[in-house]
């Protein structure tokens, strides 16, 4: 009866590990989808950023 109860332990512990992979695999799939749906407006918003950027060192090394 005890070794049923370790072995069901050991069995739960093992799947655990495998479920973490799947998890970190749709949260990968997920923000993938992200970027796609958002493509346009993240680009425009780097973009604006580093110009932003650009044109205050401009004024900074002058």
């Amino acid at each position: 009866m005890r070794e049923s109860r370790l072995k069901g332990i050991k069995d739960f512990m093992r799947e655990e590990e495998g479920m973490g992979t799947v998890e970190i695999i749709l949260i990968i799939v997920v923000l993938i989808g992200l970027v796609i749906i958002f493509k346009t407006q993240l680009r425009s918003l780097v973009e604006t950023v580093f110009e932003k950027i650009t044109k205050d060192s401009k004024t900074v090394m002058s």
